[in-house]
């Protein structure tokens, strides 16, 4: 794979589940030799997520194909003197290693960032933690759900005035915590190219989700005043609540931001009497009055399907957006032509269509997908490569260490 831009790159992916294998695998997308380390026996809990009752059931292993892809595997027991051994020298050739152990853990195999530098000073370690590297909850353990959107305070401002705070969907915060791993990576590569230093990288779920609240949490670092926030978002405006319609579909009026397309809105809908309405005068009394108006908007789309209403918001060139189905994403030609999903071209890969990370190069090809590995597939070829014998990769494997 001489032709990306990553060619050459070798990368250690010690890390488990969503978020840190994801920004490994944006490296092997662009062609970095990307050896996933696992433990022997059930491997990655990643190859089972595809299974559990809170994800769609599909017959081939889908999350796995989704964040495992385009890296070579290995079984590892890092328990064992001979396991930690051979991590040593893969660590002493790497150019990135990647790890999102608990720090208990990191600290009782020796693979902090302290340990392993002097193996290989020029390489870039890569952290990530649920809370931060310091603290006192540098040691606590956390996904997603917890630490990027329960901890953050995602979770609580993400509801309906009154209704109990929802749970997050299975790696919705990873995934962005993988593009800001990546991000980081990237940066350190720059920097060493420039400097010759090697660096920490480190990001955590928590910042994530403190980063994605931004857009409210940083009124809170600015002394805002968050109760009358929270009074006034009690009811929000009338063109910032979804509306149903007649076949339960959704409709969304958020681009309907200025006066005269508030108006065009109502005489589309054949209301022009609201303009009219004492009640709804001017932009105070709309806000004034934003649960009656939402009330009276509400009756009016309940009327009609979701494609009616479209079809006539169109035509008037009004932003109305519907919400969409997760369902019908496999379908959308939006989402298809932008390459935002894509077919496998490696007929071990039984999943139809494939979601690519968000980075798109125009000059910077990509990788695959190429079929995720089973579990230790490619371990003898590693320790080959590490200059093992095949008597001695039949020892370690018999004594359980691969």
């Amino acid at each position: 794979m001489s032709d990306y831009l990553f060619s050459g790159l070798k990368v250690l992916d010690c890390a488990t589940v969503i978020a840190a294998p994801a920004a490994a695998m944006m490296l092997a997308d662009y062609g970095a030799d990307v050896i996933k380390i696992e433990q022997p026996g059930e491997g990655d809990m990643l190859r089972m997520l595809g299974d559990i009752p809170t994800t769609p059931y599909a017959d081939s292993d889908w999350f796995w194909q989704l964040d495992g892809r385009n890296k070579r595997g290995v079984a590892l027991d890092l328990k064992q003197t001979a396991g930690m051994e051979i991590l040593r020298k893969l660590v002493a050739g790497c150019d990135v290693f990647i790890t999102n152990q608990p720090y208990s853990v990191r600290e009782s195999l020796g693979i902090t960032y302290e340990d392993l530098k002097p193996l290989n000073p020029g390489m870039i370690y890569a952290s990530l933690t649920a809370y931060g590297e310091k603290g006192p909850e540098r040691q606590r353990k956390g996904f997603d759900q917890l630490a990027y959107w329960a901890r953050s305070g995602l979770m609580e401002l993400m509801r309906e005035p009154g209704t109990m705070p929802t749970q997050g969907l299975p790696g919705m915060g990873d995934h962005p915590t993988g593009v800001a791993l990546y991000a980081g990576i990237v940066t350190a590569l720059l920097n060493r190219e420039r400097s010759g230093e090697g660096s920490m990288v480190e990001t955590s779920l928590l910042a994530n989700g403190l980063w994605s609240a931004a857009g409210i949490a940083q009124g809170v670092m600015a002394d805002g005043d968050m109760p009358l926030y929270r009074s006034l978002n009690e009811s929000p405006p009338a063109m910032m609540r979804p509306y149903e319609t007649l076949d339960g579909r959704w409709l969304q009026f958020n681009m309907i931001r200025n006066e005269d397309l508030q108006s065009l809105l109502f005489v589309a809908m054949g209301a022009p009497e609201i303009l009219a309405d004492a009640r709804f005068s001017s932009q105070e009394l709309m806000f004034e009055n934003r649960e009656l108006l939402g009330r009276e908007l509400q009756k009016i789309i309940k009327q009609n399907v979701a494609k009616h209403w479209l079809k006539i918001f169109d035509s008037y060139e009004l932003p109305v957006n519907l919400v969409a189905l997760v369902e019908e994403s496999k379908n959308d030609p939006q989402v298809l032509q932008n390459q935002m999903v894509v077919a496998p071209e490696d007929d071990r890969i039984k999943t139809p269509l494939i979601i690519e990370h968000p980075i798109q190069i125009s000059n910077v090809p990509k990788v695959g997908p190429i079929c995720a590995p089973a579990l230790g597939e490619h371990t003898g070829e590693v320790l080959a490569d590490l200059g093992y014998s095949v008597a001695e990769v039949t020892r370690l494997r018999e004594s359980g260490v691969i």
